[in-house]
């Protein structure tokens, strides 16, 4: 083995462990969530807040360990900003969080993208969609022109990378889903809709694309706002700034994410610098889906 491979061999053992390790702290914090609010602060509210806070911090910052777009880019969505926001909604006694459930069921339904639902004893075992099928062969057919990009247009590139992003999402959740019902009678919230078949911007949003982050920030962003407008703009308009403030805070997690993904030096405390591209795409579909 060549020293190139043995550094890079070392270099993803490290990264393992260090994966190991966020998730485990992440576990630790959410337990102490459970208990804190169990055994001490039962009535959600500020001093539940306060109590949390330094675990929603701790979970907030745990992806910047990892450096792998594969291991940090998962990571960094669903602990920096589907757990964070569930643990917010929970220090105020609201969203999918309760102190009464199971502390196994409290830790799953904090880290994962999931919703709680019993399994239906005559339901059947999760299946892959046909449809997500059909398309992950397709993809495996194209995934070898990778080697020979160079030569292709380059649309026709992002359009496979945006491909193969959809399809791995689909499929890491599915897997999520399956160990997740078998294994604790859980359901995991779907993510995705088909969403190649929207008929519009908000049947894109708000019904088909990560129906998860849509469930978070609709408590947490959407609702706040509107109801604060809806004295000043009155119930018909309030909706529109409830939108634009749910876009908004959708493009800037987006940037955080990125941030994430893209920092060069392990464990660097860099500025947050945003690139602005996610910020622009989401705020002129925020207007797009108001003015709509």
């Amino acid at each position: 083995m060549t020293m190139e491979g043995w550094g890079k061999m070392m270099e993803l053992e490290g990264e393992m462990l260090n994966l190991i390790l966020v998730w485990t702290t992440a576990a630790a914090a959410v337990s102490y969530c459970h208990t804190v609010a169990k055994y001490f602060i039962p009535n959600g509210g500020s001093s539940r807040f306060a109590a949390i806070f330094p675990a929603i911090l701790i979970v907030l910052l745990l992806p910047l360990r990892l450096t792998s777009i594969h291991f940090g880019g998962p990571t960094s969505f669903i602990l920096s900003w589907l757990t964070t926001f569930k643990l917010l909604l929970f220090s105020f006694g609201k969203g999918p969080l309760h102190h009464h459930l199971p502390l196994r069921h409290f830790i799953t339904l904090s880290l994962l993208p999931i919703k709680l639902q019993k399994y239906p004893p005559q339901s059947q075992r999760p299946s892959l969609n046909p449809a997500l099928t059909t398309v992950i062969v397709v993809l495996a057919v194209l995934i070898p022109l990778y080697s020979n990009k160079q030569s292709l247009h380059p649309k026709f590139v992002r359009f496979l990378y945006s491909l193969h992003m959809y399809i791995g999402l689909e499929f890491i959740f599915f897997v999520f889903s399956f160990f997740t019902r078998s294994l604790l009678g859980l359901q995991l919230e779907p993510q995705f809709d088909q969403p190649y078949l929207s008929t519009s911007l908000q049947d894109f949003w708000g019904r088909r694309w990560n129906i998860m982050v849509n469930r978070v920030l609709h408590p947490t962003v959407y609702q706040p706002v509107v109801t604060a407008s809806t004295r000043l703009l009155g119930r018909t308009w309030a909706p529109l700034p409830g939108i634009l403030a749910t876009f908004a805070v959708s493009a800037a997690m987006h940037e955080l994410v990125f941030y994430y993904i893209k920092r060069e030096r392990r464990g660097a405390w860099e500025p947050w610098e945003p690139s602005w591209d996610a910020i622009c795409f989401f705020m002129l579909h925020g207007a797009s889906l108001a003015f709509e």
